[in-house]
């Protein structure tokens, strides 16, 4: 367990180094089990993290399975996608992915056992009579009139629900527990309902599904799980998960532990709401950049290590709180900034002509890909006579606060020339379109000879061998910290989320796409090529800008 020495210790494993010491357990075996039903989000990615890390740390072994107990809302689709996104955070699971539909015949067996037991019962009472009868928080629920129904009769119906007999919503089988309980989920729940309904697994093979807290808890028994996590929601359902598991004859009684689910500022995290968001538009898809799913955070080229730090910072406890959206930030940023070679781009550009440098002709100057690692190695840029600069690197007139271009002054190019900007051409509308410069030959590479001292640096790309390229330009997705306590969460999506501008990047860029998949755009930000692009049309994702600007908002 060398790995876990510098690692914070949480709550969870506390317990797992207690149950090891007492020998209530030899071995750690977790799971992890999404519902194939949606994408993942980086709520998900700490599930994971933590699950396959506990594995990792105490030797022990975790498995993927899918809870896959609603076919109507369940698709093969969400199955790769959530293979891809746990092998993209860098985990493996032990043997292969395992579904809850393995064991429906084990669960059918289950249910009739509860049945002959005298635990559960048919019931033919509508959702709507069920509801009624459910009762409140402060007042106790009412028994069905079903309730007393004989064991012998029970499995009678119970049997023809499973062959087809009756048609959906005319009953379900309930657990008989306890309707004056003052936990809503022991006051008999239903535990099978009839779903007509083709299942990505079994085919057609059932017409009645489990319910996910009747399934949940005994497949975990059936693979050995000997520490069930699952965020805090599912607190009250320890009670359901623990009366099934010690009233079926069943020889593993794991036990379920909760932590806190990740709350992130500006997103939401919900997957009803997720799928809104998709379903009506408001986004791309489920990859979409904007998006808080793991796929989307990939998208925006989020490296694997940048999400299981982020998990890492954040911690494990049983407290509710909300996390700030610069802590995701920083993770990929501190990534980022070590490991992405650097490139230059222009994404607003304007043009500048080097009246003094001669016509027709070009040069070749070299660049390091990074300024404090020498073995990313150097690269080749192109320049010439005209270059793009961008547009802000430009005044006529400007303070000394200014380290930039200015009329009259000087300023270096990155890797090249010093240019001193002497006239400007506008458009119509005043806007400078052309600066002409003129550059001193002898400072490539050095300062000027007299002495004089020039202090800032911009970027550029060469007229002549740069490709045209569109550049999104992402922003928060919700202009509200909390947009999930908004009465319509759809009507706080900040309209400036998404910003698209065309501009220029060095060439051959596509070419050499890095490892960790972003290259710093000096003096810009971090960005990935998007799967849009096209060897006609270069399409770039801001993955996240140079500095923090999270702190900004709200000021």
């Amino acid at each position: 367990m060398a790995e876990t020495e510098h690692r914070p210790t949480n709550f969870i494993r506390q317990i797992i180094d207690k149950d090891l010491a007492n020998g209530v357990h030899t071995s750690i075996k977790t799971r992890f089990p999404p519902e194939p039903n949606g994408f993942l989000h980086i709520g998900h990615a700490k599930s994971i993290c933590l699950n396959f890390g506990i594995a990792r740390d105490y030797q022990g072994s975790c498995n993927l399975r899918f809870d896959d107990t609603n076919p109507a809302k369940e698709d093969i689709e969400f199955v790769n996608s959530i293979q891809q996104d746990v092998k993209w955070l860098g985990f493996e699971w032990d043997g292969e992915a395992r579904y809850s539909s393995d064991y429906f015949d084990q669960l059918h067996g289950f249910a009739v056992e509860l049945i002959e037991k005298g635990l559960a019962y048919v019931d033919f009472s509508t959702q709507e009579a069920m509801r009624g009868m459910r009762g409140t928080l402060t007042e106790p629920g009412k028994n069905s009139p079903y309730r007393d129904t004989s064991i012998e009769t029970n499995l009678q119906e119970f049997a023809k629900m499973t062959a087809g007999e009756y048609p959906e919503g005319h009953c379900s089988l309930r657990a008989k527990i306890d309707m004056t309980s003052p936990f809503m989920c022991m006051r008999d729940p239903v535990i099978y309902r009839i779903k007509f309904a083709h299942h990505h697994q079994t085919g057609e093979k059932w017409c009645v599904y489990p319910m996910y807290d009747f399934t949940h808890c005994i497949s975990d028994a059936i693979e050995g799980i000997t520490h069930s996590l699952c965020t805090l929601e599912f607190q009250d359902n320890r009670r359901l998960y623990d009366w099934v598991i010690e009233n079926i004859t069943i020889d593993c009684t794991p036990h379920q532990y909760e932590f806190s689910r990740l709350n992130l500022e500006y997103t939401v995290l919900s997957k009803r709401r997720l799928i809104q968001l998709v379903e009506e538009k408001h986004v791309a898809g489920w990859d979409d950049p904007r998006m808080p799913t793991i796929a989307g955070l990939r998208r925006r080229g989020y490296t694997p290590g940048s999400v299981r730090e982020f998990c890492l910072r954040i911690g494990v406890t049983k407290m509710d709180n909300m996390v700030e959206m610069s802590m995701l930030e920083a993770c990929i940023r501190d990534d980022l900034n070590v490991n992405a070679p650097r490139a230059m781009a222009v994404l607003e550009p304007i043009k500048l002509v080097i009246e003094n440098y001669p016509e027709g002709e070009s040069e070749t100057l070299t660049a390091p890909n990074h300024p404090n690692d020498e073995s990313m190695g150097t690269r080749n840029l192109n320049f010439g006579r005209e270059v793009w600069i961008e547009a802000e690197d430009f005044r006529e007139s400007a303070n000394k606060k200014f380290k930039r271009l200015v009329l009259d002054k000087e300023v270096r190019l990155r890797n090249a020339y010093v240019v001193k900007a002497n006239r400007v051409d506008k458009d119509a509308e005043g806007n400078v379109t052309t600066v002409y410069c003129t550059y001193d030959a002898d400072t490539l590479g050095k300062d000027p000879a007299d002495g004089r001292k020039v202090k800032g640096v911009i970027h550029w790309v060469d007229v002549a061998s740069g490709e045209a390229a569109q550049f999104r330009l992402y922003d928060r997705l919700f202009n509200v910290p909390n947009p999930a306590a908004e009465d319509n969460f759809v009507d706080a999506i900040n309209p400036e989320s998404l910003v698209v501008k065309s501009g220029w990047v060095e060439p051959g860029l596509p070419g050499r796409v890095p490892e960790v998949g972003s290259w710093q755009f000096e003096r810009t930000g971090y960005f990935c090529l998007d799967k849009d692009s096209t060897s006609e049309q270069r399409v770039f994702n801001q993955t996240v800008g140079l500095r923090d600007t999270w702190a900004k908002i709200g000021d």
